[in-house]
């Protein structure tokens, strides 16, 4: 990890970045129609992945309605949406509006691990590319993620040089970084978008100046699927428990890793991935 970037090479450190705005926990939150939901109802609303959280309020566009749904959602994480995502988010919102419009991030399976049926983890090679990334230091684990995307979000709608949407990737990545031992995780996070593939070759510039374009190098991933919250305590014991189920775990180990996203945050079973790089 160089610091002041967030490539894919499996080292340490931090970089700039911090404050913003930003959205629920990891990635994005679900843009479902829950005006007729209860605050509490509206905590387990979200049932669906991030490829569909524009779906279901395709047919009701008012951007005032989106913002005080994702402000009522966001809330409850100590996390404050401000007036002006009312735009990005009616963007995100507009544009999304089928799954063929979402990319994955690339890579090739290299080997699966199973016991009793159950997958342990994937061996996966990803090739070099483009990543926009913001490092973000809040308070908590979660708020540097809801403040990070934010940031990045606005990068996706409109706010880069071409002007245009840049068209929705998956999965949201976090960059984690850990003492030694594994045992805490320190409040510089990274949150990274994958470019989707009619940008790659020429990435359009943001204008906010603290989120950086890498090229992030051909890596090998271990990953490790797993359901549910993410934050500081989840994530040391996913850690742990990639590291427990790795033949060699010393290939891998450092002080950063990735959580990779799929699912809508608000979604209390949601789908998430523990990534380990190997090492170089």
């Amino acid at each position: 990890m160089d610091r002041g970037g967030c490539q894919m090479s499996g080292g340490g450190g931090g970089g700039g970045g911090g404050g913003g705005n930003g959205p629920d926990r990891h990635g994005m939150i679900t843009l479902e129609d829950l005006e007729s939901f209860s605050e509490d109802q509206l905590s387990d609303s979200g049932n669906g992945s991030l490829e569909e959280e524009g779906e279901n309020m395709e047919e009701d566009e008012d951007p005032d309605r989106l913002l005080h749904y994702w402000q009522d959602v966001a809330r409850g994480h100590q996390v404050e949406v401000s007036e002006e995502m009312a735009e990005p988010i009616q963007q995100l919102t507009t544009n999304n509006q089928g799954r063929s419009q979402r990319e994955h991030v690339p890579f090739t399976l290299l080997s699966r691990k199973e016991k009793c049926g159950e997958l342990l983890y994937e061996k996966r090679h990803y090739e070099k590319g483009h990543w926009a990334c913001i490092t973000m230091r809040e308070d908590t684990y979660e708020q540097s993620i809801c403040y990070g995307f934010m940031r990045i979000m606005r990068y996706i709608c409109q706010q880069n040089s071409l002007g245009d949407y840049l068209g929705m990737s998956l999965p949201i990545v976090t960059v984690v970084r850990t003492n030694d031992i594994h045992t805490t995780v320190s409040n510089d996070v990274t949150v990274a978008y994958y470019l989707p593939a009619n940008h790659q070759a020429q990435p359009p510039q943001p204008h906010d100046s603290d989120i950086i374009l890498e090229i992030w190098p051909a890596t090998i991933v271990y990953t490790r699927p797993f359901t549910g919250p993410t934050n500081e305590i989840t994530i040391i014991e996913q850690i742990n428990a990639m590291a427990e189920v790795l033949d060699s775990p010393g290939v891998c180990m450092n002080d950063s890793f990735i959580v990779a996203g799929y699912t809508n945050p608000a979604h209390s079973n949601r789908q998430n991935e523990i990534w380990f790089l190997e090492r170089r």
